[in-house]
């Protein structure tokens, strides 16, 4: 059997040391500094909560594939999900003139408004929707919103999250 010779490869030397270092393609250099640079642009372009306390209650908590169904004469729901979910219940309280920036989720929030009145705008809509204390509304997964408190008391919200697992519960968007 003949041994192959492998080819030892020559390491720069680090000036002065008499050491090598290993080589650093240059363009890992670059493709880090644009990263953190359309990092920083993003941010730039975020819209900032106002005068918002968020409280986690609970979760993250994991759940399997959900196939859940309730059939009564007057009422039927229905959810399914695919692979695992996160759940989080989240209770934020808003004071008058605060709002929540824009954002997203990337799953469903059902929303039940505790106290005040929610005035919620979406990006594709221009017409606000408003919601007293004890009524709620559920946000589809994606969709571009910002909730403020237009009156005079403090509103509180609290939300039952539904996400895909591992995902950021929240995120900023630019304002539309």
């Amino acid at each position: 059997m003949l041994a192959m010779k492998k080819e030892k490869k020559e390491l720069p030397v680090t000036k002065g040391t008499g050491r090598t270092k290993p080589w650093k393609p240059m363009w890992a250099g670059v493709l880090v500094a644009l990263a953190v640079g359309g990092f920083a642009v993003r941010l730039a372009w975020a819209t900032s909560s106002l005068g918002v306390t968020t409280t986690i209650l609970t979760g993250p908590v994991v759940l399997d594939d959900i196939h859940a169904q309730s059939h009564t004469p007057d009422h039927t729901a229905v959810i399914n999900t695919r692979g695992f979910s996160d759940v989080y219940v989240v209770h934020n309280r808003i004071v008058p003139g605060g709002h929540t920036g824009w954002h997203s989720h990337p799953g469903i929030s059902f929303v039940s408004v505790k106290a005040g009145t929610a005035t919620e705008y979406h990006g594709d809509d221009p017409t606000p929707s408003v919601y007293p204390a004890g009524t709620g509304f559920v946000e589809d997964a994606g969709r571009v919103h910002l909730i403020r408190n237009d009156g005079s008391t403090d509103l509180e919200l609290v939300a039952f999250q539904l996400i895909p697992y591992g995902a950021t519960r929240r995120s900023d968007e630019p304002a539309p």
